[in-house]
């Protein structure tokens, strides 16, 4: 076949040669094809007569007009579905080779005859006029805390016009989070957008049970900004599609950060945290030109954080325990029966009486938990030992695991009453002193394989002959004499 580039060669040298033979020889084809593309004065390319025809029966005549009208009526239908369809309706007809030619037909007839397909517009972004915001998942990148898997979200904000972002750790797609996330970002960005785009804030915002609480709370922290909410259309997260494309190459960036510093384990979260920021600062390292334009129109921060929390009054249990989003907390047993104001944060809850802030408690995540403190609940359980052995949140009555092998062996020793009783004298001892000499006493009997007793646990306590943590062990020194001494008597056997 001759190309494009040869006949562009026949027509340089045709003038220069004595003959077209000559030309044609050093152009590498036929005189009679030269002589051919000379009269025409075209290229071989332009020249080709365009493939229409089909070279082999079309398999799929006799049954098209039927895939046609499927396919009308039910556009998502699958080439690979309609294909199975044809060999059960006419068995031994089509065979499995014969797939991949139905799929081009398919595709061919979508594009000509098909629906409409959905389409992108792209947008014009102004500096300083929207931000976005989402939360991403990060558990699968493997990071952990001092060798514990630590699953977390990162709650991202982004800039469209210049791709500025930042984010912080949360536990869950809160208000709170979203509050703090938020309010994080702006001060770190050192101004205010004239709008902030989310997703539907279903989690966040929305809940089925009070909306328009939920939805205050959300315009309030807006206003507290000047900023403009949007949300985007349901089941469009295109719409967030800034925030969402760098969802993905935030976590990839963080991906390769990982591999390179070697090691997925941190020794805490500041750690950790100190990690994400240093990766946010050398991703916005390139972006320092747009975002200055951003930051000349930028409104201005308020006075002050609006506090991320949200305010809830509830009344203590008759088990002295409160609810709190679904979950379960004890609290002093004092204030059974009264209504406390609760503070809910973040990664915390405070329980406020009397203008007074009593109990600080870690928030639990996800519902349906309970965090109990056995401090809350000892001295009425010592008088009723009978509710310990069927209590409801009984394992939360074992600060450690020594505290559960002592009830163990309490009722392998004894009747259920009495260890139940022994064991919460054990436990009050703890609260009302030193837990973490008390969990030692119960390492040393267990250890020794004597029986444990209140009375046991206190003569131990009071004759000051507490063991040493169980975590100090000692190694005695290695007398490297002997190595020499195995040496030389080498040296000896070798002579």
């Amino acid at each position: 076949m001759v190309t494009d580039e040869q006949v562009r060669r026949l027509m340089r040298l045709t003038p220069k040669e004595k003959t077209l033979a000559t030309a044609a020889a050093k152009a590498g084809m036929d005189e009679k094809t030269a002589r051919k593309y000379r009269g025409l004065g075209m290229l071989p390319s332009t020249v080709k007569a365009e493939h229409t025809w089909r070279t082999r029966p079309d398999p799929f005549a006799e049954v098209w007009a039927d895939l046609g009208e499927q396919l009308k009526v039910n556009p998502g239908l699958e080439a690979k579905t309609v294909f199975a369809e044809l060999q059960r309706r006419h068995p031994g007809r089509f065979d499995d080779g014969q797939l991949r030619t139905l799929q081009r037909r398919v595709k061919v007839w979508r594009a000509l005859h098909g629906p409409a397909k959905e389409i992108f517009f792209a947008q014009i972004h102004t500096p300083g006029e929207l931000c976005q915001s989402d939360f991403t998942h990060v558990s699968k990148l493997g990071v952990m805390i001092q060798g514990q898997p630590f699953d977390h979200l990162i709650y991202h904000f982004v800039l469209p016009y210049s791709n500025w972002e930042t984010g912080t750790i949360c536990f869950s797609e809160s208000f709170e989070s979203l509050s703090e996330g938020l309010q994080n970002a702006l001060w770190e960005l050192g101004g205010v957008p004239a709008a902030h785009r989310t997703d539907r804030l279903t989690l966040a915002v929305q809940k089925t049970d009070h909306p328009d609480e939920f939805t205050r709370r959300y315009e309030a922290l807006l206003g507290h900004y000047g900023i403009e909410g949007r949300k985007i259309q349901a089941a469009c997260p295109h719409e967030n599609g800034d925030v969402e494309q760098r969802h993905y190459r935030f976590k990839r960036a963080l991906d390769q950060a990982l591999m390179l510093r070697g090691s997925r384990d941190f020794d805490s979260r500041e750690e950790y945290a100190a990690f994400l920021r240093r990766l946010f600062v050398q991703l916005n390292a390139g972006r320092n030109a747009r975002l200055a334009e951003e930051l000349r129109v930028l409104h201005r921060l308020p006075a002050q954080h609006l506090e991320a929390c949200k305010r809830l009054e509830v009344r203590v249990g008759q088990g002295s325990t409160i609810r709190v989003n679904h979950n379960t907390y004890s609290v002093d047993s004092r204030l059974k029966g009264e209504k406390v104001q609760v503070r809910l944060y973040v990664e915390h809850l405070e329980v406020w009486y009397g203008q007074r802030c009593l109990e600080k408690i870690p928030r639990l995540r996800g519902e349906g938990k309970h965090r109990i403190q056995y401090r809350h609940v000892i001295d009425w359980l010592v008088r009723k030992p009978g509710a310990f052995v069927n209590y409801r949140y009984r394992d939360d009555l074992f600060p450690s695991s020594h505290f559960r092998l002592a009830w163990d062996a309490l009722r392998r020793r004894h009747a259920e009453s009495r260890a139940a009783k022994e064991y919460l004298c054990i436990l009050q001892r703890a609260a009302g002193g030193s837990e973490s000499a008390v969990e030692q006493t119960l390492s040393c009997l267990i250890d020794r394989g004597e029986p444990i007793t209140d009375a046991a646990v206190v003569a131990i306590l009071a004759s000051g002959g507490t063991p040493p943590p169980i975590t100090d062990v000692t190694i005695a020194g290695i007398d490297l004499r002997a190595y020499d001494e195995v040496l030389e008597r080498q040296e000896v056997g070798a002579w």
